[in-house]
């Protein structure tokens, strides 16, 4: 019989005994880092932009020069170069004088602001007329206005998304510090499994579960090590174990977690190493296993795709997710169920919904149906002390 914890405990248990070990870290490219964690603040070595530059095209000018010209009185200043880009424009700019500077161009030292060329007219000569004053800065990005030396850019523990890499890249940073990925390994146990290019034969059954841990594994930056389908006997799973567990961070074994004849796992993990959880108080996901075996966690995930793929979000997740320097990020929304759901008092219940604006239409799902996830968009949990809610009932939603 089941000794059965809320899940919300099994979680704490995870993260206390495994999600504190010392992270390693990795050096990557620039190229290689979208995604992953930083493993130490980026300092800005340099000062971005490195010099003062136009953002339109026109002249730079010494905005006293230009101070209370208008279309009817326009101010007449005479061009005296033309700054080049990729180079600095060491071009003096006395009163009077004005400066040709494309876009992303560098301005003259003693220039405070660009005129766009739309407000100018050529006169002949190298004399243009301006006709629209501007305040000093106008037009202009300024020596470090985008990032300063010395500034902490990005931090410790932050995801690189794709603006993060331009500006890493804005810094000349070729080489980026990041959390190692976890290597995750994945075994499916069960007489009745196929893999999914085989042919069907009567009570046989498509092995889901790899293929969706594996894929569950790869969207948080782990590496998988597949063993792929194990058969149901005894010494053959647990020398599977035995041999994956030495090359990974985490095992992970669907099917045989229940207390059946052909249920080897929990005997497997208890004289491996030791049974930290055998059982949860939730729906589904109830035959869970917590184990730890050479310091290392090892989940016994049911075989029903459902729970396996809701046990790995809740408890693997976290986990794989600390060790890179990350932590879970949950989207919630208020809704209302479109109709009433039963649950099983004593259990935590993940009902399945589709949600539309402010309403949650629970999906109908029987044990084991993995296509009721992809009908899915976010789901919410019935407490264990409810029997179910009754349509109209408020509840959190989580997007999926």
């Amino acid at each position: 019989m089941l000794s059965v914890i809320p899940i919300s405990e099994a979680l704490g248990l995870v993260l206390e005994n495994f999600g504190t070990r010392t992270k390693r870290i990795d050096s990557v490219s620039l190229q290689q880092a979208l995604g992953r964690y930083l493993a130490a603040d980026i300092i800005a070595q340099e000062d971005v932009p490195a010099f003062d530059r136009s953002t339109v095209d026109g002249f730079a000018v010494r905005s006293a020069d230009v101070r209370g010209c208008s279309d009817s009185i326009p101010a007449i200043l005479q061009k005296t170069g033309e700054s080049i880009m990729g180079q600095a424009c060491e071009i003096p700019l006395e009163n009077g004088n004005c400066v040709y500077v494309p876009t992303g161009g560098a301005i003259p030292p003693e220039a405070d602001a660009m005129v766009m060329l739309e407000f100018t007219e050529d006169l002949g000569g190298d004399q243009y007329a301006f006709y629209k004053p501007v305040a000093p800065g106008a037009n202009l990005i300024l020596r470090g206005e985008d990032l300063q030396q010395g500034e902490a850019i990005l931090k410790s523990g932050k995801k690189l998304g794709v603006a993060d890499i331009g500006t890493l890249a804005a810094l000349g940073t070729t080489e980026v510090l990041v959390f190692a990925r976890p290597v995750v390994g994945i075994i499916s146990t069960g007489d009745e499994l196929v893999a999914p290019g085989e042919k069907l034969k009567p009570g046989q059954i498509r092995d889901v579960n790899s293929d969706m841990l594996k894929a569950a594994v790869e969207q948080l930056n782990g590496i998988s090590l597949s063993k792929g389908i194990v058969e149901d006997k005894y010494d053959a799973l647990k020398d599977a174990c035995k041999i994956l567990i030495s090359k990974v961070d985490v095992l992970l074994v669907s099917g045989g977690t229940s207390v059946g004849e052909k249920d080897n796992m929990p005997r497997i993990v208890a004289e491996l190493g030791e049974m930290l959880v055998h059982g949860l108080a939730v729906k589904p996901g109830k035959p869970t296993i917590i184990g730890e075996v050479e310091g290392k966690p090892v989940f016994g995930l049911p075989g029903n795709p459902v729970a396996a793929f809701f046990i790995f979000d809740y408890l693997v997740k976290p986990l794989l997710l600390a060790w890179q320097g990350g932590k879970v990020e949950v989207e919630q929304v208020e809704a209302k169920i479109t109709r009433a759901v039963s649950s099983n008092h004593g259990r935590e219940e993940f009902i399945l919904v589709r949600l539309d604006g402010n309403d949650a239409e629970p999906v109908p799902s029987k044990s084991g149906l993995i296509s009721t996830v992809s009908r899915a968009n976010a789901y919410f949990i019935i407490p264990r002390d409810q029997e179910g809610l009754p349509k109209g009932a408020p509840v959190q939603v989580t997007r999926l």
